[in-house]
């Protein structure tokens, strides 16, 4: 079995690094097809890999299976496209929008696999397959023993974690940055994690005004924070299910779902009294925890990564085909042509420097 990994995100790292680990306990080949921000992000251990460049190179490679924790794929890659999510986005639409680029879906819970499966129905040509996650694999086996000293983070603090989404109908850092700074106590330390999408002046302003015992976060990889933080404040964010999945209380902000998960406050002046019973009652909201958990991703046994591959292993495809979609392709294409055009261009503004 052949594997290519379609990243185009730096955030896409981590949920694929426990297939990526699992495959190198097999005999089974596998490929990088990577988009500049993530060739400059890739860990240092990852270099050793095989990274295509080119389509005319993922071609030769010619896999078996393409997978991708995005919404995107160059079609013209052969092999067979599978959709591993970048995130466990169940409230926003377009974690469910079909745009004919995959031939099956591997679903994180019975929530998404319910809305898939009615989906299916109606178009017939791809598979939906539940299997959980990846990225939780990776936040449960994440080693976390001094966390704190690594990031020079005092020992004697309380942690609070505000990751909001960029989204601009469900974004909360427009109303809540302004009052952080006012409200944060002497016995914490923040960790402000900015989207990678969020707009510039967001987070300029906010770094204007910080103050200390706040840490702005830069990484893609919000995962050893999830481990560090006592509480995290969000809105409707995705990693609000990540941090979920180890069992600590998450105040939100107008959150648009699920609203009993933790404690939802409709007003920014609100947010300290929030945190002060997040903080003295952790586990006030633990059975709602595991009660959504189970409904959206209920599998935290570590083996996702095994399940995915054993799913495609025995994979079987409907006969009906995909549709032709020569909107998505020819935008596909424009924006892989664009690419590379830049990425030519900054390579021969480098040579010309030297």
């Amino acid at each position: 079995m052949k594997i290519l990994f379609y990243l185009s995100k730096k955030y896409s790292i981590p949920i694929v690094n426990p297939l990526i680990d699992y495959l190198l306990k097999t005999n089974n080949d596998f490929a990088l097809y990577l988009s500049e921000k993530v060739r400059n992000a890739l860990p240092e251990e990852w270099k050793i890999f095989t990274i295509l460049n080119s389509v005319s190179e993922a071609k030769k490679f010619n896999p078996d299976f393409v997978i991708v924790p995005g919404n995107f794929v160059d079609p013209r890659i052969p092999g067979i496209k599978v959709e591993i999510f970048h995130g466990l986005g169940i409230e926003k639409k377009s974690h469910y929008k079909i745009r004919h680029f995959f031939d099956v879906y591997c679903t994180s819970g019975p929530f998404v696999t319910k809305k898939f499966n009615a989906l299916q129905k109606k178009y017939k040509y791809f598979s939906v397959i539940e299997t959980g996650w990846p990225k939780i694999d990776y936040i449960l086996n994440f080693p976390r023993n001094d966390l704190k000293t690594k990031f020079n983070i005092p020992k004697d603090k309380k942690i609070i974690l505000y990751a909001p989404t960029h989204s601009r109908k469900m974004q909360s850092a427009e109303v809540l940055l302004p009052i952080i700074p006012k409200i944060i106590r002497d016995d914490e330390f923040w960790l402000i994690k900015f989207h990678e999408l969020m707009k510039k002046e967001i987070v300029d302003d906010f770094t204007k005004r910080s103050k200390k015992n706040v840490l702005p976060i830069n990484s893609y990889d919000i995962t050893p924070f999830l481990h560090l933080a006592d509480v995290l404040v969000s809105d409707t964010s995705s990693v609000i299910y990540e941090f979920m999945i180890l069992d600590k209380p998450v105040v939100t902000f107008r959150t648009q779902d699920r609203i009993d998960k933790g404690i939802n406050i409709k007003e920014p002046q609100e947010l300290r009294t929030a945190l002060d019973r997040s903080l003295a009652n952790p586990m006030e909201f633990h059975e709602n925890r595991m009660k959504h958990l189970s409904e959206i991703n209920p599998y935290r046994d570590g083996k996702t990564a095994k399940r995915i591959f054993e799913t495609l292993i025995n994979l079987e495809l409907p006969k009906k085909k995909k549709p032709i979609n020569l909107f998505r392709k020819m935008q596909i294409l424009y924006h892989e042509k664009r690419k590379r055009r830049e990425e030519n261009l900054g390579s021969f503004s480098c040579s010309s420097k030297k």
